[in-house]
């Protein structure tokens, strides 16, 4: 029987660029680390050493990259009997994925945004179940960023909560991602923050963006986290409760102690909040 727990607290996450620091790093320097297992299968030698050591040490939550959620072809059956291997291998509790499609007749390198319609709910939400059967775990799907839209008969919040309860899922909430899309697309943040179903929101990110202009940022994954996007994750905190938080930084890597102090801003937060009242609400 598994003995895997869920993520807990404020995490980073693994990329092959911080394994030599991270393996160096104090037991105590995060809570937990996320990775991709689509980067990580069948990854033997130092690497796949480094990864194990590093499992042994810290708990693990994943984060898929290739699945495709909203892609016009089949699910690919082998890729999620290996995800399934490798979560089962690491005993990871918690596996999320993108809402969006990354692949036609092929992969598109690219995480691209669904048409908000009745019709992609129920094709989006139908891979989604058939995604938790074959994987063994229900998943958590988590908002994208995008910068234009290919139909918009819904309204992003109403399509995500429509795709929540069709596929009867759980949702990662990406800060950074909200934030950079209530900017370009003008729409209210802490009103989406108060729309999301309390129930369904079981874990966070927070990243840093490029700021083209006032009324444009762009998601990199390749900076600081911002302050409007701390104020954001506090407002999250208040609504939905201290929950696990990843950072995440792709590339433009800081030296590990910067990246560490970005944890602590969110661990800092966290208790805080759970020094608020009660702040889950329906």
């Amino acid at each position: 029987m598994s003995t895997a727990s869920f993520p807990s607290g404020a995490g980073l996450g693994l990329r092959r660029a911080l394994l030599p620091e991270l393996l160096a790093a104090d037991a105590g320097a995060v809570d937990f680390l996320e990775c991709t297992p689509d980067n990580w299968i069948n990854v033997g030698g130092r690497q796949g050493d480094g990864l194990a050591r590093l499992a042994e040490r810290f708990p693990l939550a994943c984060h898929g990259l290739s699945l495709s959620l909203g892609g016009p072809f089949p699910l690919d059956r082998e890729l999620l009997r290996r995800i399934r291997g490798f979560l089962d291998n690491h005993d990871v509790a918690f596996f999320s994925e993108h809402l969006s499609y990354c692949s036609d007749d092929g992969q598109l390198y690219d995480l691209l945004p669904l048409p908000f319609t009745d019709e992609s709910v129920r094709h989006v939400a139908s891979r989604i179940r058939q995604a938790q059967d074959a994987l063994g775990r229900r998943i958590a799907v988590e908002n994208i960023s995008y910068y234009a839209a290919p139909y918009q008969a819904l309204q992003e919040i109403d399509f995500l909560r429509a795709v929540l309860e069709e596929a009867d899922c759980d949702l990662l909430l990406d800060v950074n991602n909200l934030y950079v899309n209530s900017i370009n697309h003008g729409y209210d943040a802490a009103a989406y923050l108060a729309a999301l179903p309390v129930e369904r929101v079981v874990y966070m990110h927070v990243a840093g963006h490029y700021d083209e202009a006032p009324d444009l940022k762009i998601d990199t994954h390749g900076a600081t986290v911002k302050g409007d996007v701390w104020t954001l994750l506090e407002q999250a905190y208040q609504r939905f409760g201290a929950l696990p938080t990843l950072l995440e930084r792709d590339f433009n890597f800081p030296p590990l102690a910067e990246l560490l102090g970005e944890v602590e801003q969110i661990r800092a937060r966290q208790q805080a909040a759970l020094a608020w009242p009660e702040v889950r609400h329906a």
